[in-house]
């Protein structure tokens, strides 16, 4: 499978919108999916001012953001956000990845991953994120991607009556 891996433009709205739109889909056939999720799709008008405030933290050098294309069309997403607006940790950003339920296991992940890493080394110092425990797959690609454990937090999560552990793992760039 042929992918490209690129920053983020404003073009992808759409497509990075449909693909989030699928995980509810996805969700009710596998409620084991790694993403947390809004009880309600949020609205386009919602999912444009996120966009928008996307890309002003990436201009503002505080968020970087890449995406997969394969097939002309957006299929993943990796970003790294300020963990926190306090500057005892301003040094600190947060990972999320997604990618389309029929992209997954390409090694597009770990490019996307590898891409957003390398740009955020130039702002922060370490990067965090969380993971179900249950989600095997993602968490042996940030192990392989030099991420550790720093805990589990039980029964954090509660989708349709069923409680799943979160683990929160950490990277050091610098």
């Amino acid at each position: 499978m042929e992918f490209v891996i690129r920053d983020l433009k404003p073009s992808d709205f759409a497509d990075v919108v449909a693909n989030y739109y699928s995980y509810y889909e996805e969700v009710k056939r596998n409620p084991e999916l790694g993403l947390l999720l809004y009880s309600m799709k949020p609205s386009i008008s919602a999912e444009f001012s996120w966009f928008a405030g996307v890309l002003d933290g990436i201009n503002e050098g505080n968020v970087f953001a890449s995406v997969a294309e394969a097939d002309k069309r957006v299929v993943g997403l990796c970003d790294i956000n300020p963990l926190s607006d306090r500057g005892e940790q301003s040094h600190v950003g947060c990972l999320g990845i997604a990618i389309i339920e029929e992209y997954r296991n390409k090694g597009i992940g770990t490019e996307l991953m590898k891409h957003t890493l390398s740009k955020a080394r130039k702002r922060y110092e370490i990067v965090v994120l969380d993971v179900f425990t249950v989600n095997k797959g993602a968490r042996r690609l940030y192990e392989k991607m030099g991420f550790r454990s720093a805990g589990i937090i039980p029964s954090v999560i509660k989708r349709n009556g069923t409680y799943y552990d979160e683990e929160r793992m950490y990277i050091r760039l610098q």
